[in-house]
């Protein structure tokens, strides 16, 4: 019984600050697109999609990325296009740095696996109710990206000042 209990705590442990950080009520919208076997290949897309209903409130969105210790680069370029409901999209190209010069990884990690969130708007409106859709892709120049395991995308609402 006693091991059993050990087992519970252990989990209680490793679970407690996910559901706690997934309680932030200024959270709108949040997802991940897991990475089949680890390996993100260049045709992999992650779509998100997510209904706005608030024109007046400032958003900030952010994307998160989980590695391995194996992921043979410094950096990520990130391709992202951007639609809303009205039809417009554009895409940017992002460089984010998931190390410093050194190796040392930047964000949180446990047991290999590094999470990191990487800004991208800050206090952006979503002026048009409806649906909006983000597209993801690595803009590595190599096929096959190994060592990624997830990416996702996070928007809460802007801190107001």
């Amino acid at each position: 019984m006693a091991k059993k209990t050990v087992n519970s705590i252990y989990i209680i442990m490793i679970f407690l600050p996910l559901l706690l950080n997934s309680c932030d009520g200024r959270v709108i919208f949040a997802d991940t697109h897991e990475i089949t076997g680890g390996v993100w290949e260049l045709s992999d897309v992650a779509n998100f999609a997510f209904s706005n209903s608030d024109t007046l409130v400032g958003s900030d969105v952010e994307f998160l990325v989980r590695t391995g210790p194996d992921y043979p680069y410094r950096n990520i370029y990130l391709f992202v296009t951007s639609s809303s409901p009205d039809g417009k999209s554009m895409t940017d190209t992002l460089e984010y740095y998931l190390s410093d010069e050194k190796g040392n990884r930047y964000g949180k990690g446990t047991g290999g696996v590094f999470e990191l969130l990487l800004p991208y708007k800050s206090n952006v409106f979503f002026p048009v109710k409806g649906n909006y859709s983000f597209q993801i892709r690595h803009g590595m120049r190599i096929i096959e990206l190994p060592d990624v395991y997830d990416i996702g995308i996070r928007i809460t609402e802007a801190e107001k000042k």
